[in-house]
Order: C-alpha cells, then structure tokens, then sequence
C-alpha cells in the first residue's frame, strides 16, 4: 500500500507469485470504496440530493470502514502466500519433520484462504450500499457508482477464485465454513452488481 501505483503494476506483471490475484482484488475493493466514498461526499449536505442522503448516510460508515480493511488485506493476502511458499521450503528428512512440514502448509494455506475470504466478505458488504446511492446520490456521479460496482463485483468474484484454489488442495474438514458460505456470496453479489447495473443504466439514460 505504500507503494506508488506504478511500482505495484510492475511486481504484478512480474513473475514473482506475489503480489497475484487476491492482492489485486483487495486493491479493487479499496478503489471501489474510494469511488463510493467520493460520492457519499458529493451526496452529503447538496440540498439538490436531499433524497440521497439517507442512503449516503448509511453507507459512509460502513465504507470508511471497508476502505480501512482494503488496503490491510492486500498486504496481508501477499504475506499469506509467501507463507504457504515458505512451509514448502520446510525439511521433510525425518517423518517428524514431513508431519511438522505437512501440518504447517495446510495452516499456511488455510490462511491464505481465509484473507481472501474476508475481501470476497467485504466486496459483497460494499455492493449491498451501492443501488441507492445509483438511485437517490448525486446524479452527476452516478457513473462512478458503476465503476464502483463493477470493481467490488470483480474484487469479489476474483477474492473468492482465491479461497476456492487454497481450500481446494486441502482436506474437506478445512474451511469448512468458507466452504459453505462461498457459493451464496458468488450468487448474491451476481445479483446485487446486476441490479446496480441497471440502476445506473437507467439513471444515466
């Protein structure tokens, strides 16, 4: 995170395993509350949206917040994985290394789930405020609730591609709660984005 943009687009394209997919979905959910922010700012206290701002209202908490835990889940979704890389890397002479060894990939990896599942969390929390500031916002900056729509939809949808990878290579005991819940997060957050969509379409005209 504190890195400049250019410097972050570089170790992306590079090929070292991370940063990767889960840190650039962490990044999206911090642009998409960025964009969300801006427009509760735009919203509040503009006596023309008056109407929106109930809407503004409720999500500036909530998104500062999200905005907050972004940019922490996207260092930590780094730091995850170079962990499992690490637990690799263990000795597996003895049978009581390859245990130690064994037991600490799947901790590792099971970590490396679970950031991105909290992204995938979030990105959905996020979506969940955007159709009505797309409805009653400023409608200047009705578009970049769109944008912001579309980036928490793909920082979601890309987060929960992650927890999907780790938990796969894992026993079916682990995780079993991100197991569960993934598939209705996938299927509320196609939902919610398509409405939001619409919601911006039509408002726009």
């Amino acid at each position: 995170m504190k890195k400049t943009l250019g410097e972050f687009q570089d170790e992306l394209s590079s090929s070292a395993p991370t940063p990767g997919g889960g840190t650039a979905s962490a990044v999206a959910l911090g642009q998409a509350a960025a964009l969300t922010k801006m427009v509760i700012e735009l919203t509040l206290g503009k006596e023309k949206w008056e109407s929106g701002w109930i809407y503004a209202q409720n999500a500036n908490n909530k998104t500062e917040e999200i905005l907050a835990k972004a940019g922490l889940l996207a260092d930590q979704d780094s730091d995850a994985f170079d962990l499992v890389m690490s637990s690799f890397r263990l000795p597996k002479s003895t049978d009581e290394e390859k245990t130690h060894r064994k037991k600490t990939i799947r901790q590792a990896t099971l970590q490396a789930a679970e950031i991105p599942y909290q992204t995938a969390c979030l990105s959905l929390d996020l979506l969940k405020l955007l159709d009505g500031l797309a409805n009653y916002g400023n409608a200047n900056a009705v578009s970049d609730v769109g944008v912001a729509g579309l980036l928490a939809s793909a920082a979601c949808k890309g987060a929960l591609f992650n927890v999907d990878i780790n938990l796969n290579s894992l026993p079916a005991e682990y995780g079993q709660t991100m197991r569960d819940a993934c598939p209705k997060i996938l299927a509320d957050c196609s939902i919610v984005a398509r409405e939001i969509m619409q919601s911006v379409k039509k408002r726009i005209g």
